[in-house]
């Protein structure tokens, strides 16, 4: 059995998860056996819209081992401080596989390592986006905002100016509150739900987002993207992104995002490309 867990919630949004989705059903094609560990209830559901249906909700990556037996296969996709279990897991498990939080975090123990820029045997050179955003889709004119599956500070209507200086429908999250959500619908034209979330992906013209995971997806798709550099910690970093054609605005600068939105895209450095299943089944 291979287990997955993806650091979720309320704060954080569902970005790992939507990564998660990405390999587990290519997993799955593969004939491997595999289950998703959320730390959060409300993940498990929304990650059947994303085609995982079979998942385990736990506290922390601490308690993977509650779940997960000896000669299992595990990937962690979690900033969170593992307080030496990762040790311990590396031991007990057939392979143990994890994401970098960062682009100078290294291999701890015998873990094999998945990160954007790979200098060792023991590493995963990957960006993962769904199989679903590279096919081909009619767009539609529209800009579409989508900050996050979460709000917690609500960024959205502490900058209301800048949304009130443009025509956009709002992809509402996961996590927001429906009396968020009244007050959000003042500042936008429209506002679609969570459920909505990879069509509208696929088929909008113009994406404006501040989740990397999000930026990708809508960049394989064929989108005009804008990425809002907010300075959180993100999946991939925002230099990465440029590199594929996206184009990056520091906050919320309405006159740059005006000029983005006028303006033809960079041509890309590189272009995105489906992940390669096999470069982690090779490593069992």
């Amino acid at each position: 059995m291979l287990y997955y867990y993806a650091y979720t919630g309320h704060k954080v949004g569902l970005d790992r998860m939507k990564r998660a989705a990405a390999l587990l059903k290519k997993l799955e094609a593969e004939g491997i056996e595999n289950r998703l560990l959320v730390n959060d209830f409300r993940a498990g559901l929304a990650a059947r819209d994303f085609g995982v249906s079979d998942s385990v909700t736990m506290e922390t990556v601490q308690d993977i081992d509650a779940i997960a037996s000896i000669g299992d296969i595990v990937i962690i996709d979690s900033p969170e401080d593992h307080r030496g279990r990762l040790q311990k897991y590396c031991s007990e498990y057939k392979a143990v596989f994890r994401f970098a939080q960062h682009e100078q975090d290294r291999v701890c123990f015998d873990e094999t390592i998945i990160k954007t820029s790979c200098e060792d045997d023991n590493c995963i050179n990957a960006v993962i986006v769904d199989d679903t955003y590279f096919e081909e889709t009619k767009k539609e004119e529209r800009i579409l905002f989508f900050l996050n599956d979460a709000d917690y500070d609500k960024t959205i209507l502490n900058n209301a100016n800048f949304f009130k200086a443009f025509d956009m429908e709002l992809l509402l999250g996961n996590y927001f509150f429906v009396k968020y959500e009244d007050d959000l619908a003042k500042l936008f034209s429209v506002l679609h739900e969570p459920e909505e979330y990879t069509d509208l992906i696929k088929r909008s013209s113009h994406i404006i987002t501040a989740s990397a995971q999000t930026a990708l997806e809508a960049k394989a798709s064929g989108a005009k993207v804008i990425y809002l550099d907010l300075e959180a910690d993100d999946l991939y970093p925002a230099e990465l992104l440029k590199m594929y054609g996206i184009d990056i605005v520091k906050g919320f600068d309405t006159g740059l995002v005006g000029k983005y939105l006028k303006e033809e895209q960079a041509s890309p450095e590189k272009n995105i490309e489906p992940f390669d299943i096999h470069k982690i089944k090779s490593m069992f």
